[in-house]
C-alpha cells in the first residue's frame, strides 16, 4: 500500500539519500519535450489542467509536469473508480510520460497533490473516432494470456498462506502469527497493481495507518502486524480481522482473473511495483512494526521481472537497448537483495531494522536504477522509441 506518513512526503519532496525516486521523473527543463498527440497534464498543489479532454481510443501517452511543491500522482480511472493506470513519486518540478492502452469510453485523470485523497479530477472522454484500432501483435496477446494466468495463480497460493496466519491468529498464537505474517503477503505483493485496479480491495487488507481515509476502519494485514509487534497480543477485535483479512482476500482471487489487463498496464504495473518499493520498503514504511520489508521488495521486484519477461520478446524488436538494460537492472537489484537473505529467519530475510543507512542507500540506488529504463518499458511494448 501506497500511503505514506507526512514525514516520508517531506522526504521524498526533498530528495533524500534513501529514497529512490530521482529515476521516475527527469527534471524539467522548460523545453517540453510532447511529441504529437501527446496530452499534457500539468499537475499543482491546487490544480490539474489538461491540453485536451477528448482524444482518440488506443495507445494514449500522457507528459505530466508537476509544477506545484508537494510529490504526486496522476490515476486514470474507469467508471467505478476501476483504475486504469498510475504514475506515483512525481516531485515537484519534474516531468514523466505515462503510456497507456485505452478503450473508448468515459475516464477521469486524477492529480493527487502528496499522494493522498480522491486527487483533482478532471473528466476525458477516449473516443472511437479516427479509424480502427490497430492490431495487436500475437506475441503481446500470448504474454497478456499467460499473465493473467500469474497473478491468478499468485492469489490462489496466497489464500492457504494467509488461512495459515489467520489461524494462528485465531488461535492466540502471537508467535505462530509473526512467523507467518509476512509470508502470507508475498503473492499479495508480486501482483499488487491488478489487486488495486479493482478499486476496494487494497483499502481493506493492506492499507497502513496513515493511508485511512476520514472515518474507515482500519483492517487488513498491517492492522494485525501492529497488534503483533507493537502491542504484543492478540485481541478478540484482531481475531475478527483475521477472518474478515480471509473473507477479503477471497473476493481478490474471485475477481482476479476478470481484472482488465493490457500489455501496456502489465508494462505500468511493472513500473508502479518499483515505486512501491521506493515508498515503502527502502524507506522502511511499508512494514514498520515487524521490519519484513526486504520479502515485500522481493516479491515487489519478483511481479515487476515476470511482467517484463513476458513482455520482453516485443520489447527486444521494438527497443533492443531497452531491454538490455533491464536485464542487467534486474540481474543488479536481485544480487543486491541476495545480499540481505537470512537462512534463519522466517521468511528467508534479515529483519530491515539490521540494514544500516550505507546498505539502504546501495538498495535506494538499485531500485533508482531499475525504475529509471523501466518507466520506458510501456513505451517500448506500445512501439514509441
Amino acid at each position: 500500500m501506497r500511503a505514506l506518513r507526512p514525514a516520508a512526503v517531506a522526504a521524498i519532496a526533498a530528495a533524500t539519500a534513501l529514497t529512490a525516486v530521482s529515476g521516475c521523473a527527469a527534471k524539467n527543463d522548460g523545453k517540453g519535450g510532447s511529441g504529437k498527440g501527446t496530452i499534457e497534464v500539468t499537475a499543482s498543489d491546487t490544480s490539474c489542467e489538461l491540453s485536451a479532454k477528448e482524444f482518440p481510443a488506443g495507445h494514449v501517452r500522457f507528459a505530466v509536469q508537476n509544477k506545484g511543491s508537494k510529490v504526486t500522482e496522476v490515476y486514470i480511472y474507469a467508471p467505478g473508480d476501476r483504475i486504469v493506470t498510475e504514475r506515483e513519486n512525481i516531485g515537484p518540478g519534474t516531468r514523466t510520460e505515462i503510456t497507456a492502452e485505452i478503450k473508448a469510453g468515459s475516464y477521469e485523470i486524477a492529480c493527487k497533490p502528496g499522494m493522498k485523497g480522491d486527487g483533482i479530477r478532471q473528466k476525458v472522454t477516449a473516443s472511437s473516432k479516427g479509424g480502427a484500432a490497430k492490431k495487436r501483435d500475437p506475441e503481446l496477446d500470448a504474454a497478456v494470456t499467460a499473465y493473467r494466468k500469474y497473478v491468478q495463480e499468485q492469489a490462489d497460493q496466497t489464500l492457504p498462506a494467509a488461512q495459515k496466519f489467520a489461524d494462528a491468529v485465531k488461535d492466540g498464537d502471537v508467535e505462530a502469527a509473526k512467523k507467518t505474517y509476512a509470508l502470507s503477503r508475498v503473492g499479495w505483493e508480486r501482483t499488487e497493481p491488478v489487486a488495486e485496479s479493482f478499486g476496494d480491495i487494497d483499502p481493506k487488507v493492506d492499507v497502513r495507518a496513515d493511508g485511512l481515509e476520514k472515518g474507515q476502519k482500519w483492517t487488513g494485514w498491517h492492522k494485525l502486524e501492529k497488534s503483533l509487534w507493537e502491542e504484543k497480543k492478540i485481541s478478540g477485535d484482531d481475531k475478527k480481522l483475521a477472518a474478515q483479512l480471509i473473507t477479503d482476500l477471497k473476493d481478490w482471487q474471485k475477481r482476479v482473473g476478470k481484472a482488465e489487463i493490457t500489455p501496456t498496464s502489465m508494462a505500468n504495473g511493472a513500473k508502479e511495483l518499483l515505486d512501491e518499493v521506493a515508498t515503502g520498503k527502502v524507506t522502511g514504511e511499508e512494514e514498520r512494526y515487524s521490519h519484513t520489508d526486504l520479502l515485500d521488495f522481493h516479491a515487489n521486484v519478483e511481479g515487476a521481472e515476470k511482467a517484463y519477461e513476458l513482455l520482453k520478446p516485443v520489447v527486444g524488436k521494438n527497443d533492443p537497448a531497452l531491454a538490455k538494460e533491464l536485464d542487467k537492472q534486474f540481474k543488479a537489484i536481485g544480487g543486491l537483495l541476495d545480499e540481505h537473505r537470512d537462512s534463519k529467519s522466517a521468511d528467508g530475510f534479515a529483519s530491515y531494522e539490521t540494514v544500516d543507512k550505507g546498505e539502504r542507500k546501495k538498495l535506494s540506488d538499485g531500485v533508482n536504477s531499475l525504475g529509471e529504463p523501466l518507466s520506458k518499458l510501456a513505451a517500448a511494448v506500445a512501439g514509441a522509441k
